[in-house]
């Protein structure tokens, strides 16, 4: 299929303005992400439908704790990744063609039918997860727009690295983004993840999803670090990290902030900013007890932020 954001050069080569690698592309080669190759001056995508995952997940495993909490969401993948990040949790799938001098796998799937097995499923979103779903705009273009018009809302689980064009394409039927900000120095994100820190920044930008621009209402997930793919020679984060960062992030303001792949921490729960009550119980990815109604503490009335319809 002709991928969508691509101008074409000279000499048969294309630009691909997806991503913030604009890749310039050559006749027979392939972009950064693997998945995207320049046929005689027109750009194609290889992963159009072929999903090589597609899972019923608690909308908390995204993590997305403030969007409709203890709900189903569908979530599906191709392959392919325009990251190369040496820890990456999903290498198998993500860095396949990178690691499989080009291996494009998956089976074939329409935009309906993923939308029609949301709907058996009885889920109230689709996400797009596991690998990176720039790499698969395509595909989540045309399905999140079905599953707008079923009332089934969309879900991006993202690097960031995505062009403002391709934002504002997915922008009408997009209702929720975690953006994984990996690090926060240009040298991190060269050195462990192929890619720069001023893309990601500016997608976070014109999401609103920085607590300058947006206020403290923003959720903040701090996950833990475990030792994966190329990089097993580093120890999990300590929990006394994660604790202190939550910390730091409270104090700077913040209203909701997270701990993540701790089981059984007390940090994945939801506190009333205002009195202190707990306003939503978590135990692993399941919501065990909610103390909200119409958005707001039953305790004190305090308005807690999020989609709680």
């Amino acid at each position: 299929m002709e991928a969508y954001l691509f101008e074409r050069l000279k000499d048969k080569k294309v630009r691909c303005n997806l991503c913030s690698h604009r890749c310039v592309i050559k006749d027979g080669r392939r972009g950064i992400c693997n998945v995207r190759e320049n046929e005689a001056g027109i750009l194609k995508t290889l992963v159009y439908g072929k999903l090589v995952a597609r899972h019923i997940d608690p909308i908390e495993k995204k993590p997305l704790f403030h969007f409709l909490p203890g709900s189903l969401s569908y979530s599906i993948a191709t392959v392919g990744c325009n990251f190369r990040c040496r820890f990456c949790q999903n290498a198998d799938i993500a860095q396949m063609p990178s690691d499989r001098k080009g291996a494009v796998l998956g089976t074939n799937c329409t935009p309906s039918e993923v939308v029609e097995a949301a709907q058996r499923g009885g889920c109230r979103s689709i996400a797009y997860t596991y690998t990176e779903p720039t790499v698969f705009f395509e595909f989540a273009f045309e399905t999140a727009k079905l599953a707008h018009d079923k009332g089934i809302r969309n879900v991006f689980v993202t690097n960031g690295y995505m062009t403002a064009e391709a934002l504002e394409m997915i922008d009408p039927y997009l209702d929720a983004a975690n953006v994984d900000l990996k690090a926060f120095t240009d040298k991190y994100y060269k050195e462990l993840c192929g890619a720069g820190l001023k893309h990601v920044q500016a997608t976070l930008k014109l999401m609103a999803f920085i607590v300058q621009d947006l206020g403290p209402e923003t959720p903040w997930h701090i996950s833990r670090f475990h030792p994966t793919y190329k990089l097993i020679d580093r120890p999990s984060t300590p929990v006394q990290t994660l604790t202190m960062a939550r910390k730091i992030g409270l104090k700077a303001g913040l209203k909701y902030v997270y701990t993540g792949n701790v089981p059984g921490n007390a940090a994945e729960n939801t506190f009333c900013y205002s009195c202190g009550e707990t306003v939503i119980e978590r135990w692993g990815f399941q919501v065990e007890n909610l103390q909200l109604k119409n958005g707001k503490c039953t305790k004190c009335g305090a308005g807690i932020d999020g989609v709680w319809e």
